[in-house]
């Protein structure tokens, strides 16, 4: 049975856990609110280019021309390229293994393929280098200061690759900022882009041909959908972290009361054993 001074020993020391963990959820909190409020502001500016490439490619789908865009090409997937999108630390929960679990799945259903990896964040570039040497790019500390200039040599690269067939597609596996409780683990493919329908097209007086548009509204459409994924995934992981941080500060209490009531017991006992020694003492006098 431990001492009481082990018992208090690891009493403080889950007192000091607790601490930080509290200090790491306020940070977490405010962050957050920042990155929150960045991914939502980024949301509309998303749907404008969407709504805006759509009426572009319906223009421009009338001109036989514009199918030659080889962003656009379809090809059959024999060489595919997985961009992966974590974080570069832990203690967010299951934010970062949830993803890697359905990038796992998505490459044991794949196997026929040729998978070239693209890793953005510490924590998958760890996990793909003890599985595979197929890796083209690794990204760490993209999100200390996240901005659309430090994306945009990723996607160029992307672009270039998929121009070059030297890739016939792209798959994207990232957790999008859902709400406070949970993230939500996605996998989109992002190349070739598909070009979205539309019902309600609108009349644009064109200074440059449609397809010309199109051109340069594709490449730009990808860098925006990836620099938007990784504010999403910068939101995610504050909230993950945040809510694993509460529920561990909630087990470090429920741990203190623990060995605070196993700490009383043992007191307690070491209490009556002393006094039964007393009387016990004083008896073998008489």
């Amino acid at each position: 049975m431990p001492s009481l001074i082990d018992i208090r020993r690891r009493v403080r020391s889950v007192r000091n856990t607790q601490q930080i963990t509290k200090a790491m959820k306020m940070i977490s909190a405010a962050k957050l609110r920042r990155a929150q409020d960045r991914a939502l502001g980024a949301r509309p500016y998303r749907e404008m280019l969407r709504q805006i490439l759509e009426n572009v490619a319906a223009e421009a789908a009338q001109n036989p021309d514009a199918a030659a865009n080889p962003l656009l090409a379809v090809r059959p997937e024999r060489k595919v390229l997985v961009v992966v999108v974590t974080a570069d630390r832990g203690l967010a929960g299951g934010f970062n293994s949830n993803l890697l679990r359905l990038a796992q799945t998505f490459v044991n259903e794949n196997q026929d393929k040729e998978l070239t990896f693209e890793l953005i964040g510490r924590k998958g570039r760890d996990y793909w280098r003890r599985r595979t040497r197929a890796i083209r790019g690794e990204h760490i500390d993209v999100f200390r200061d996240l901005s659309y200039e430090k994306t945009w040599p990723i996607a160029d690269s992307i672009i270039e690759r998929f121009e070059k067939q030297e890739i016939d597609a792209v798959y994207l596996f990232v957790n999008e900022f859902k709400n406070v409780m949970a993230p939500n683990v996605t996998m989109m493919r992002i190349l070739p882009v598909e070009l979205p329908k539309t019902t309600a097209q609108v009349d644009y007086i064109y200074e440059q041909p449609p397809e010309e548009l199109l051109a340069n509204l594709l490449p730009h459409y990808v860098r925006t959908w990836l620099f938007r994924a990784l504010m999403e995934s910068v939101a995610a992981e504050h909230a993950a972290r945040m809510a694993a941080m509460e529920a561990a500060t909630t087990n470090a209490s429920d741990m203190i009361d623990k060995l605070t009531r196993h700490m009383n017991r043992v007191r307690q006992a070491s209490i009556t054993r002393e006094i039964i020694e007393i009387v016990s003492g004083a008896a073998a006098l008489e």
